[in-house]
């Protein structure tokens, strides 16, 4: 698109497209931003639209978002996004809420059959027959004034998210699925969702699973400390001390400089400038009892006969997936049918609204009191008779 794009940039035009936007009860709304030089991602654009309006709010030109923050709070309107995890969390850093209601139309669009994380273009161009522009991905946002092109690329987002919102919405009105995600929005608005405390950055390294108890101790505190020092100081975490170093400093654990500097992967100004703190770390983290991993669900082992029927529940998921239009790996994965093959509850392994569509016919065929048979019709699910 070439039209001048609304970059407002003063306190009374913020306030003038707040009140505009205040008359709907919904709105398009995301975000640009950079965090590759910093912790906090820097906000540097803000894109809202609705039926009649397509603007761009310029964050770093305005001293106060008060009149946006006010409508991202107002109960009474909607903000329509698509991924909106990383847009949400931006604003959570900013004034300590999360924007609600809200509309995700990744999350929603599955309801209709597409796939699961399905991107922004490809949604549009399925739905709506646009193929959105490319080429600005690596935008330099804190530039200004921004090129046209590249505002225009940004407004392009809430642009099209418009008529892709009706659309969505509508079909799942029309089929009865719209009440489907409340859970889901209400997970994704609350604030729980955006609070890391440093005291859990541990489990994010890659191969602290790996580590045995004294050094998994040590890595819990070094990650503590590191990441309250990349909060403190705004800078990414590998400022601080790089992830490689971390592990391998917590799985050494070293007790004066002299072992600390032959760790290869530790050698650099950060273990440098911070060893005698990284040393008094890995002291206290011998002293700590081994913390318990959160774990993801193992994969279940089953012989043939577990096999077989993890095949079966996935032809019953696979009938009710047709019957209402949708991605069967949208309403159960097959390492999830294999943990229910496995022995754990339906309505532990599936929730929501795929546990409404599908729990109960899971159950009662796992219980017997139905059973899947080939008919004039092919597959089908019938009632058993004792």
């Amino acid at each position: 698109m070439t039209e001048s794009i609304p970059l407002i940039s003063t306190s009374e035009d913020l306030r003038e497209l707040a009140t505009e936007l205040g008359r709907g009860d919904w709105f398009a709304l995301d975000t640009e931003f950079l965090r590759e030089r910093t912790y906090w991602p820097d906000l540097c654009l803000v894109q809202v639209a609705s039926d009649d309006i397509v603007a761009c709010i310029d964050p770093l030109a305005l001293d106060s978002l008060a009149p946006l923050h006010t409508l991202l709070h107002d109960p009474s309107i909607t903000k329509v996004l698509h991924a909106a995890g990383q847009d949400l969390e931006i604003f959570h850093h900013l004034d300590g809420r999360v924007p609600a209601p809200v509309f995700d139309t990744q999350i929603a669009a599955p309801l209709l059959g597409f796939p699961e994380q399905a991107g922004f273009g490809k949604l549009v161009e399925a739905i709506l027959d646009v193929r959105l522009a490319k080429g600005h991905a690596r935008t330099d946002w804190t530039e200004r004034p921004l090129p046209a092109d590249a505002l225009a690329y940004a407004a392009d987002d809430v642009r099209y998210l418009v008529p892709l919102y009706h659309h969505i919405r509508g079909e799942l009105e029309r089929r009865g699925r719209l009440r489907w995600l409340d859970d889901e929005f209400e997970r994704l608005a609350d604030p729980a969702r955006y609070e890391r405390p440093p005291t859990e950055a541990w489990q994010r390294l890659k191969g602290v699973d790996r580590l045995g108890g004294p050094s998994r101790a040590a890595a819990q505190a070094l990650a503590e400390w590191r990441e309250q020092a990349a909060r403190d100081a705004n800078v990414p975490r590998g400022r601080i001390l790089k992830d490689d170093a971390l592990i391998e400093i917590a799985r050494a654990l070293p007790r004066d400089r002299r072992e600390l500097g032959r760790i290869r992967a530790a050698r650099g100004p950060g273990v440098d400038r911070h060893g005698n703190e990284l040393l008094r770390l890995v002291a206290a983290g011998r002293e700590r009892p081994a913390p318990e991993m959160a774990r993801a669900p193992r994969a279940v082992a089953l012989d043939g006969r577990g096999e077989a029927l993890v095949d079966a529940l996935s032809a019953l998921v696979g009938l009710s997936a047709a019957a209402g239009e949708l991605n069967p790996a949208t309403v159960a994965t097959r390492k999830e049918l294999a943990r229910i093959a496995g022995g754990e509850p339906v309505r532990t392994v599936v929730s929501g609204w795929r546990a409404s569509l599908i729990a109960e016919e899971l159950e009662a065929f796992l219980a017997g009191r139905v059973r899947l048979q080939h008919g004039a019709d092919g597959l089908e699910l019938v009632e058993t008779h004792a």
